[in-house]
């Protein structure tokens, strides 16, 4: 007997299949299965009716990219685009083999369940089921995001810009999924008793903090480690690490955090006082998690490198600090680490990428929270802004509006935030079906 054929229609099959590619991304350009996992997109696109291609930015490391033609070709295009390549996983932490795609339970499991093949399983299904978008959709499925998209998105953005002509904005992973908020504010201000009632909020990604990694370099005279020396590297490097460390930065409302901050506590009756950031975060409950990284940059050492013997003063002392600016505060964020450096000590950028801001009042936002709000009624629509990064910083660099809409319908107290990159990673079926009819009804009016 033949084998049945699959159903691309179905995002929860896609993505177990998806998973059953194990793309491991080590970092350092070790990748695995990206190719494999770029054929399998392609075909199902093919099947489709779609042309797919291909390109690779390395022997193996492969980008898939397409365009469906939209019923009005004078309206600018919409980018959609995911990554392929999964993090490690260490198989013995695990309930269920990471690449088994295992269903069960109500849930898809395996490395990628929520970061991010489930997005990509849910778009390939809405294709797979007849998309005749309203304007073009291009579609890019990439490698390497889980390191430095270096032969993904920022490759595909450098070498081949010209796949994303016409493109005024873009959706990708971290946005879009239920967060339920028990609602339990006193009111006050004008604003009537919550009463306990859960909020299911929507958190459309509109901004993301921008990645200043920086290293520091302490200099000093080499010595024997019993004499005095006032000129020694790694007290001077220690010093810098601690100032910088113990540094309270400002907050810096962004357009979006203050949205967010806004219609939250709206949702929730709480007093929102945007003089007293700190206050206010702490009513707004569990939804602050959602904010409470944003609000100011942030500066956490995370590496130190220094000397070769214990008795040796060594002239030099290296460390790293991960640094995470919000838009429009890099220039200031800089000028404070310079001056909590102290004398001897230098530093320079390991990795820089600007901070990433799409407008909150756009046609764009208010079309994904429509989408959201047919298929949930009661749904609380708000935008924020990622405390990390996504390939969004590649992708604005060419003028695309880049907003995080992933659309999913989680359970109450589902660990989704968790997930990703976590143990035993898995996302809802019934999410996943939820996920899909958002973005056909956005891909096809948006």
């Amino acid at each position: 007997m033949a084998e049945r054929p699959a159903d691309h229609t179905d995002a929860a099959g896609l993505c177990a299949e998806l998973i059953r590619f194990d793309t491991t991304n080590r970092g350092n350009g070790e990748s695995a299965g990206e190719r494999e996992a770029a054929e399998f997109v392609a075909g199902v696109l093919a099947e489709a009716g779609v042309e797919a291609k291909i390109l690779e930015s390395a022997p193996r490391r492969a980008n898939v990219l397409a365009r469906i033609p939209g019923r009005d070709p004078s309206l600018p295009a919409l980018l959609v685009q995911g990554h392929l390549d999964v993090v490690p996983a260490d198989a013995t932490e695990w309930s269920v083999s990471p690449f088994s795609g295992e269903i069960r339970d109500g849930y898809v499991w395996g490395r990628g369940a929520v970061d991010m093949k489930d997005f990509v399983a849910m778009v390939l299904a809405v294709v797979a089921g007849g998309l005749r978008p309203r304007r073009d959709v291009v579609l890019a499925f990439v490698a390497d995001e889980e390191d430095r998209g270096e032969y993904g998105a920022h490759w595909l953005a450098t070498e081949h810009a010209v796949e994303f002509a016409g493109c005024a904005a873009a959706i990708s992973e971290s946005g879009g999924y239920s967060y339920w908020v028990k609602a339990s504010g006193a009111g006050g201000r004008g604003l009537p008793a919550a009463g306990g009632r859960a909020v299911r909020l929507y958190p459309i990604a509109t901004a993301e903090r921008g990645t200043a990694h920086l290293r520091l370099t302490a200099r000093g005279r080499a010595g024997h480690g019993s004499r005095r020396n006032d000129e020694n590297a790694v007290v001077r490097l220690v010093g810098a690490v601690h100032r910088i460390a113990t540094h309270r930065w400002p907050v810096h409302l962004t357009p979006t955090v203050e949205a967010f901050l806004v219609r939250t506590g709206a949702a929730l009756r709480v007093p929102v006082d945007l003089s007293d950031v700190d206050g206010t975060l702490a009513r707004l409950g569990p939804a602050a998690a959602l904010a409470e990284n944003t609000v100011r940059n942030s500066t956490t050492p995370t590496m130190l490198d220094a000397g070769y013997k214990v008795n040796v003063i060594p002239s030099t002392a290296r460390a790293q600090v991960d640094t995470r600016v919000l838009p429009g505060a890099e220039d200031e964020l800089l000028a404070q680490i310079d001056a909590l450096l102290g004398p001897g000590v230098e530093r320079e950028f390991v990795a820089h990428q600007p901070p990433v801001q799409a407008p909150v009042d756009s046609p764009w936002f208010t079309a994904m929270a429509d989408a959201l709000r047919a298929e949930d009624p009661e749904a609380v629509v708000v935008p924020y802004c990622m405390g990390g990064g996504t390939d969004a910083k590649a992708f604005s660099r060419l003028g695309i509006d880049c907003y995080g809409f992933a659309p999913l319908w989680l359970p109450e107290g589902f660990p989704y935030r968790e997930l990703a990159h976590g143990v035993d990673e898995r996302v809802p079926v019934e999410g996943l079906r939820f996920g899909t009819a958002v973005l056909r009804r956005f891909l096809t009016d948006c």
